[in-house]
Parts: C-alpha cells; sequence; structure tokens
C-alpha cells in the first residue's frame, strides 16, 4: 500500500482512513506493507497494528512547487519498494490518491501484479473546475491512474458519479466503500484543556473543525452566526484546525463583528479534540465540496449533534431528522436555521447523537470496511489469475485468500 500521507503527518483526513483501514486488514489476516512519507521524527520502520510501515523522505533538493516536490517523493518511494519487491513476495499494490501514482505504476509494471486504487477526492472537484495548468495536470494524473488501476474504490455514490463523469471510468471498474470511524478513539479527554479556555459556562458551543480551506464552508458558517447571535447571543464559535484560508476566515470575523464570539484555535491534538466534541451543542460542517465527510462520523461517534450542507458524500452519511440535520449547501441562512433548532431544542439533539451513535458503530466500523477491500482484492487476484501476467509461483496466495473470505 502507498500513502503520501500516515500518522504522524496527518494533512487530511486520508491519514487517519490509512491508519484506520491498514490496522482492520492486518487483523483480518492480510500482510500489509505500507510506504508512506516519514519526518516529524517518525521512525522509518515500525509494525504499527500488525502492519509492516515503512517511511521515506523526499530528496533533499529544492522543489519549485508542490507537483515538483511529489515527483521527488514517488522516486523516494521506489527506491524503498525496490528492496521490498526483490525479497517480498506481493500479490496487490493499492494506491490511495494521485499523489503515489508514479511509484504504483511503476511497481505494477515491475512485479507484475495488479493495482487498485482509492480515489479520496479529484481535482476537478475540489476546485470546481480545471482552471489553470496545474490543476489540468493533476487532473491527468488522476485519470491516469484510474486508468492503470484493475480496480477504483470509491467512498461514496457521489465519488463514484463524480469518477465515472471526470474520468469515464466504466461502472464495473468501480467498487464503493464507506469510510468508517473507530469509536473507541473518542473516548479520551485532555487532561489539561478546560472548557472555560474555549467559552464561558453559560455559553452555548458550536464546534467545527477541519482542514480551513474554501471548499470546507467554514466563511457561510461565519455568515450564519450573526443570525444566531440574533436569537442565541450566548453562543461561541470554535474553529479549530489550520489551513491556507485562516487569515481571510479571521478578516471576515472581524468585518462581520463577531471576532469576540469566534475563536480559532489552529491545530489540536486528539485529546482537545474529543473534550470539544463532549462539550458541544453542535458539530457543524458546512462544507461546499465533499467526497466523504468523515468529520461528520467522527462528530457522531463523539456523541455531538451534527448539522452538515447537503453535499457530496456528506450528505449520504447524515439522514436529515433522523441522525443529525442538513442544510442547503452555500446557505447561511438555512445553516443558521439547523443550528439554531439544535441550541433551542436540547431534546433533539439528544435523540439525534444517540442515533448516530448507534449507526457509526452498526455501519461504518472498520472490520466490516476491512472485510469489503479484502474482497475487492480477492476479485482482482482471482481476474489476475486468468492473465499471462498470472505467475504460477503466486498460485497458492489464491487458496489462502479464499481461506481469509470464509473467516
Amino acid at each position: 500500500m502507498l500513502s503520501w500521507e500516515y500518522p504522524p503527518k496527518s494533512v487530511g483526513g486520508l491519514a487517519q482512513h490509512v491508519y484506520d483501514l491498514t490496522g482492520a486488514l492486518a487483523s483480518n489476516g492480510v500482510e500489509v506493507s505500507l510506504i508512506t512519507s516519514g519526518g516529524q521524527g517518525a521512525p522509518f520502520f515500525e509494525d504499527v497494528n500488525g502492519v509492516k510501515v515503512y517511511r521515506v523522505e523526499p530528496y533533499q533538493v529544492s522543489s519549485p512547487d508542490f507537483v515538483t516536490w511529489v515527483a521527488q517523493f514517488n522516486v523516494a518511494l521506489l527506491e524503498r519498494a525496490m528492496p521490498l519487491l526483490a525479497n517480498t513476495e506481493f500479490h496487490i499494490v493499492h494506491a490511495h490518491d494521485w499523489l503515489v501514482a508514479y511509484a504504483a505504476r511503476a511497481i505494477k509494471y515491475a512485479s507484475r501484479v495488479p493495482l487498485v486504487v482509492t480515489i479520496h477526492a479529484t481535482e476537478y472537484g475540489r476546485n470546481n473546475g480545471l482552471h489553470n495548468d496545474t490543476q489540468r495536470h493533476i487532473s491527468d494524473i488522476e485519470w491516469w491512474i484510474t486508468y492503470e488501476a484493475w480496480k477504483v474504490i470509491c467512498c461514496s455514490n457521489f465519488m463514484q458519479d463524480e469518477v465515472r463523469r471526470v474520468f469515464q471510468v466504466p461502472n464495473d471498474k468501480v467498487a464503493i466503500i464507506p469510510n468508517g470511524v473507530d469509536v473507541n478513539s473518542f473516548k479520551g479527554l485532555s487532561r489539561t484543556a478546560r472548557r472555560s479556555e474555549y467559552a464561558a459556562p453559560d455559553e452555548k458551543i458550536v464546534f467545527y473543525v477541519g482542514r480551513l480551506v474554501m471548499e470546507k464552508g467554514v466563511q457561510v458558517l461565519l455568515d450564519a452566526a450573526p443570525e444566531i447571535l440574533s436569537h442565541h447571543p450566548k453562543t461561541k464559535f470554535v474553529i479549530a484546525g489550520k489551513g491556507p484560508f485562516m487569515d481571510a476566515l479571521k478578516r471576515q470575523a472581524a468585518f462581520l463583528g463577531i471576532a469576540n464570539r469566534v475563536y480559532f484555535t489552529g491545530y489540536i491534538n486528539d485529546e482537545v479534540r474529543n473534550s470539544l466534541y463532549s462539550w458541544a451543542d453542535a458539530a457543524v460542517f458546512p462544507s461546499l465540496y465533499e467526497p466523504f465527510g468523515i468529520v461528520a462520523l467522527e462528530a457522531m461517534a463523539a456523541r455531538t449533534p451534527v448539522v452538515v450542507s447537503d453535499c457530496g458524500g456528506i450528505s449520504e452519511i447524515v439522514r436529515h431528522g433522523e441522525d443529525g440535520l442538513k442544510a442547503n449547501t452555500g446557505s447561511s441562512h438555512s445553516l443558521a436555521r439547523n443550528i439554531l433548532a439544535l441550541l433551542q431544542q436540547p431534546q433533539l439533539g439528544a435523540m439525534l447523537r444517540e442515533r448516530a451513535y448507534n449507526r457509526a458503530i452498526n455501519e461504518f466500523n472498520w472490520k466490516t470496511i476491512a472485510r469489503q477491500t479484502a474482497s475487492v482484492y480477492h476479485e482482482v487476484w482471482e481476474a489476475h489469475c486468468g492473465t499471462p501476467w498470472f505467475d504460477q509461483r503466486q498460485g497458492n496466495f489464491f487458496s489462502r485468500f479464499n481461506r481469509l473470505r470464509a473467516r
């Protein structure tokens, strides 16, 4: 498996996805070797929950842009993969997004093993179109890796439709496997953080956590704040996370005259995040583009009532009025009305959060998702066995996979 993110390097939701998926696969008896990026003092090799994790550093040569850095990173991935491929028998290469496309394709052809790719988002969707050469270049790489893949995994019906529309991927090449959540990871509260550091005792907390980028829609939440405050003045908006949009959001809050009602925390660790979920009266995710929306699942697992925008994959997670509330995408008025419903009707929030928690446990657990992923591996391997690429020496893997499925 190849991924540019894995703890402790965490830029978006991909790191947590790969961490949970690989661990669940290993628990299901699938042998997984992950090659990913290093840094932040992480060891170059370690065993994590039965997963062999190999970390690499890109060349220490200046990169004029991120796309160049990605190319250097892929060469480093290949350098680490080569001795593994020479000494270990692999049967599937699984790539996550375009940032590992070069290495994934090279491994596919060098080892003559089938390629599976998970597309978590597209450049076209993130930017609502392709507006410059860099975006078109990234989109071309995304198309290329879906073309090279035997199977493309998407996390939602929304993403399946986007992949088919943008890259013309045929229906039978796409598998939908949702993201998951580990409810146990939301039980540990911070020993040092106090609610009083974020809000007064009589204030309600509206909580957002995630990257601060345009497509996450935090600007819509800020636009909704004056209407919310006019009906419920004792409300504090806690915005956790970092990103290139932070300064613009702070200027927006100042312009709206609500800067004293908004707390931009910057990066927070998992324990502080869990505490804020436990204190919050509403967790709000007003995305303009969202392939899945794992943050909504996290809030559900943390037993916090959620309000999301009615867009993309996040709209598939939440059922309005049953386990959460949905606002019209991009509408600050609709968002304000739904948030106010939770602030003014605590019994509604209590009902929604319990239903959401049960759904997170039953429908979005990693054990089930790992089984579905292993099933895709098996399907791809079985088809691969009937091609000229198949090496008879690998045949014992087929029977081993059948035994895993029987479990």
